[in-house]
This record gives C-alpha cells, structure tokens and sequence, in this order.
C-alpha cells in the first residue's frame, strides 16, 4: 500500500477504532498526526494552522515542495517514514483497547491554555475523566526525582491543603516529587491530572503503574503522543510545556540545579504563569533549583498551601 493510499483511506474510511467517538475528519486527521508527527514541530503546526489537519497529510503526500508559508521539503523528510498502515492501525486499535478518548482543539475538554503555545499538540489521547483537563483552579506541582524526605513531606502538606481549597493538581507522573503530588492529591480525595511523554497505554515509569492505573479511575492521564509511543529526552521537554500551559500556575517544590523540573518552570515563566519555589536548606543540593528560581526568575517563595494558593 502506498503513502498516499494509506493516508487517503484512513482519511475517507474512519478507522474502526475511532468509529466510536463521532469524530470530524479533522479530528481524524489529528489522531493520524499524534502518530506520524513528532511533538512542537513548528513546520507541522504551521502547515496544519494554514490548511488543516486532513489537507496537510495530503500536502506531505503530494510532490509540491511548498505550502502557504511552509517549506514542506524538511517536513516530508520527517513525517512520511513515520506513514506506515500497520503502525496507524496498531497505534489506533491500541487506543481503542484502552478506552482512550481523542481530545481535540474542537472538544469541550481540550485545555484553554494550550492556546499559548507556540506549537501546541495536534491533539491529547486521555485516560479517565476528560473534564479534570479544563478544571479550575488547577495548579501544577512537579520536582526532583531524588526527593528528599523534606521535600515529600512538603510536597504532601502543601497539595493536601491545595486539594482541600478545589485545585487540581497537575504533574508528570514521575518518580519523586510528581508521584508524591498525585498521591497526596488522591489520598486527600482531591483531583489530579498527570500528562506522560508516550502513549497512554504504556505506563511510564513502569514501576507508577499502579499510580498511574488509580489516577485513570480517580483522575486523568493524558499525552500528545499516540499509543505505543515510547518516551524519550525530547518528548519529555515537549510534555512539560503541556504541564505548563495546562495549569494557571506552576510550583517547584524541590529541584537540582540542573533538574528536569526547571524546564517547566520555564516554560510557565515564558507563557508568564505564576511561579512559585519551595526554599529548602541552604546546603541542600535538591533545593538548588528552588533558590535558583527565586534569585533568578522572581519566583515566589512558597511555604504552605495558603502561599501555593495565592498563586
């Protein structure tokens, strides 16, 4: 089967997976972009924003090396190996087996705040209860892997009280201090959102996926790549832009001085989200990024859940 064929018919025949949830073709052609895209590609964004999901498949299909404002060469290189039917149709069935749901710009439940991104996602596949992804408030609370037991502690007290004013709690599912924020937010009866850097159906890292299983039944998991997605560095920087731009504010509640979690951080700063940093002792190597935000990025320095949510 050809590039085009494939894409053709994918596009006129609704797969069987996705026949379920009465999707437009746009939002068909969306679900076959989270498969064959990678996340913040500027060119594919640009591409789809000036002709749409559907036409700019079949742009990338077609021997035109030009598009409104877009240089489809680099584009075409990128995208069509990835245009592989049997790869489409595992991608899709694996979604269907799972109950994810395709949360499109055109759905009630897609975030607001994605509006703020430069290059924001074709679309999100989520597990659980799409309507936690417009909940308000919601804020974001992420943090070094290597958590102390200062830092879980804090983490705990300060969702615990975040929960018990109506905020949703946002994070990365990670181990640390973004574990520790959906197990605080879950065991205060709270509501939580975790966004991964693959697919929805494989649990990342494995060692959450009883976490990650309880949040699909209690809360959400949702992320920009389709299902078989493997995680990987870039992906990780692009998932948390989402963590960012899905939240109202952002909280480092413990950070080395090269932690991942500054990366959100930044990106919260850039979409100019309120920051908040938890300060920790002076000595601390885990609490460097938090005094590194604070010096250098005006955080707000956060004590307690009544500090987190003035934010």
């Amino acid at each position: 089967m050809t590039i085009t064929s494939t894409i053709t018919r994918h596009l006129t025949t609704p797969p069987a997976a996705l026949t379920g949830q009465n999707l437009s073709p746009d939002a068909i052609a969306r679900a076959m972009w989270t498969i064959v895209g990678e996340p913040g590609d500027t060119q594919a964004g640009e591409l789809i924003a000036a002709v749409g999901a559907a036409d700019a498949l079949t742009l990338l299909c077609q021997g035109e090396d030009t598009a409104p404002g877009v240089d489809l060469t680099s584009l075409r290189e990128r995208v069509l190996p990835r245009v592989v039917d049997s790869a489409i149709v595992a991608a899709l069935s694996a979604a269907a087996r799972v109950g994810a749901v395709l949360i499109t710009p055109e759905h009630p439940h897609w975030p607001a705040g994605f509006a703020d991104l430069g290059a924001h996602p074709h679309a999100l596949w989520a597990r659980g209860n799409t309507a936690l992804l417009v909940a308000q408030p919601s804020i974001a609370v992420v943090g070094a892997r290597a958590a102390t037991g200062y830092g879980e502690h804090v983490c705990m007290d300060i969702v615990g009280g975040l929960v018990g004013r109506g905020h949703t709690i946002v994070s990365g599912a990670a181990y640390g201090i973004d574990g520790m924020a959906h197990r605080a937010a879950l065991a205060s009866d709270g509501q939580t959102v975790a966004y991964l850097a693959g697919g929805v159906d494989r649990f990342y890292p494995t060692g959450h996926d009883a976490l990650l299983t309880r949040i699909v039944t209690d809360g959400v998991v949702a992320s920009e790549m389709g299902c078989g997605a493997a995680p990987t560095k870039w992906r990780f920087l692009m998932r948390n832009r989402l963590i960012a731009a899905g939240s109202n504010a952002t909280l480092v509640v413990e950070a080395g001085w090269r932690s991942g979690s500054l990366n959100v951080a930044g990106h919260a700063a850039t979409l100019g989200r309120p920051l908040g940093a938890v300060p920790g002792p002076v000595t601390s190597p885990t609490s460097a990024g938090c005094h590194r935000l604070i010096k250098e990025f005006g955080a707000h320095i956060i004590t307690d859940a009544i500090d987190a949510a003035a934010l």
